[in-house]
């Protein structure tokens, strides 16, 4: 039987319009997503794979906190009182910036493979993670020092050794990315052709840095210097939780995915690994670092206590110089003399910077056995009588030539004819 062209027109049509449909239907854009969206942004808005909004979300929030704690951290340089912890404000800014790293290319990892999001991610991820835990392990060799030594090396060479472990790792995976783009299987120059193995032991030196921070930090705790232990402790939290992450997402990578017979769970796996551990880094060392960062150290706290007391240099001089010729009597009562009211007193005369808790008075078997032999004695004792002067003022401090020049007074007074004045009670009865 033959068919005419007027036959095989319609089936032809048929056809093409049942291939558009199919098309159409494969390439129709998920529930969330809008039309002129390209294909390889659909696990950013697709509402039916929630993991991909889910980690958007998550990962924008860390940029945007990222970024203001950078600016804090910047900010608080002028009032860190203590120059050991201004030294390590570059490493920890260079740690802020592995971070905000991490969470950038957790958006990597949601949107599709092509070309330039998996050499992206096959270098980046170990760089980043490489400055984050080189800033660690510089921290951690800076407070074995502090700990031991209450000083570190300066903040320049703190930076410099983090920046020199990082570099290591910038080499090992330009290298790996090289030589694995320039095979001569056409079928691996594809860098997304990377068996899940092959990436894991691309990031053996990172594991390196994980360990040996961990290991360095403990040391730390058995200082002689114990105010530098709570930083350590941040070190090592942040270490533990981040070598626990490692080892899930490792074996969820390279065995867990494979058994579930496909390779769609894994760029969830990777952007889960990167956001978690970009959070540990945020939550468990940066806040509590800042927080430590403008508060002083005991040096600066016991100086601040101290330096209160130690005014009045001058005057404390005098006091112990003439502290052997002084009588210090009771505030209530002074030696009545006609001239203290003429002598202006000073309010800071009898200051010496301490508190005066106990106040020596002189006897009267004292006045006697020190006084001058050639007086009576009712001219050596003086008569306790209220002052209303002395008492006003705050100074209660009496100099010995100024009772010395009052008794010759009254000595003279009496020699020449004075003796109207009251006697003393005492004079009837000298002994």
């Amino acid at each position: 039987m033959v068919v005419g062209p007027r036959t095989l027109l319609p089936c032809l049509c048929l056809l093409v319009l049942h291939t558009k449909a199919c098309l159409a239907q494969g390439t129709s854009p998920p529930p969330g997503c809008g039309k002129d969206l390209q294909s390889l942004y659909y696990n950013l808005c697709d509402l039916s794979a929630t993991w991909g909004v889910v980690l958007e979300a998550v990962a924008s929030f860390g940029v945007v906190t990222t970024f203001v704690l950078t600016v804090i951290l910047v900010a608080s340089v002028p009032f860190v009182q203590d120059h050991r912890k201004k030294s390590l404000i570059g490493t920890q800014a260079f740690l802020l910036l592995g971070t905000f790293g991490l969470f950038c290319l957790t958006f990597a990892f949601i949107v599709k493979q092509d070309f330039s999001t998996c050499a992206s991610r096959r270098f980046l991820f170990g760089v980043f993670f490489a400055i984050c835990f080189s800033c660690l392990a510089a921290h951690s060799i800076c407070l074995n020092f502090l700990a031991r030594r209450n000083h570190g090396p300066r903040g320049w060479i703190t930076f410099g050794i983090a920046l020199l472990l990082v570099l290591v790792e910038v080499i090992i995976n330009t290298e790996w990315l090289i030589i694995t783009l320039v095979r001569n299987d056409s079928a691996s120059k594809h860098p997304c052709k990377v068996d899940n193995a092959d990436f894991v032991m691309a990031l053996i030196y990172v594991m390196f840095l994980q360990v040996a921070t961990f290991v360095s930090a403990w040391p730390v705790l058995c200082g002689r210097y114990k105010h530098w232990r709570k930083h350590a402790i941040f070190v090592l939290l942040t270490t533990s939780l981040s070598i626990v992450i490692w080892v899930v997402w490792i074996v969820m990578y390279v065995y867990g995915n494979e058994k579930r017979g496909g390779t769609t769970w894994d760029d969830p796996t990777l952007a889960i690994a990167l956001v978690s551990n970009a959070c540990v880094f945020v939550f468990f060392y940066v806040i509590p670092e800042i927080s430590q960062l403008v508060r002083p150290g005991p040096e600066q706290t016991y100086e601040d206590d101290v330096y209160p007391t130690r005014g009045v240099g001058y005057e404390t001089i005098l006091k112990e110089q003439k502290s052997q010729s002084m009588f210090v009597e009771n505030k209530a009562f002074s030696m009545d003399e006609p001239s203290s009211a003429k002598k202006p007193i000073s309010p800071y005369s009898g200051y010496n910077g301490q508190l005066l808790t106990s106040v020596y008075q002189p006897t009267e078997m004292a006045l006697m056995h020190k006084g001058p032999s050639e007086g009576p004695y009712d001219v050596i004792l003086p008569r306790a009588t209220a002052n209303s002067q002395v008492m006003s003022s705050a100074n209660s401090t009496l100099r010995a030539e100024d009772a010395y020049i009052s008794q010759n007074k009254q000595t003279s007074a009496q020699k020449d004819g004075k003796s109207g004045q009251a006697s003393s009670p005492y004079s009837k009865s000298r002994w």
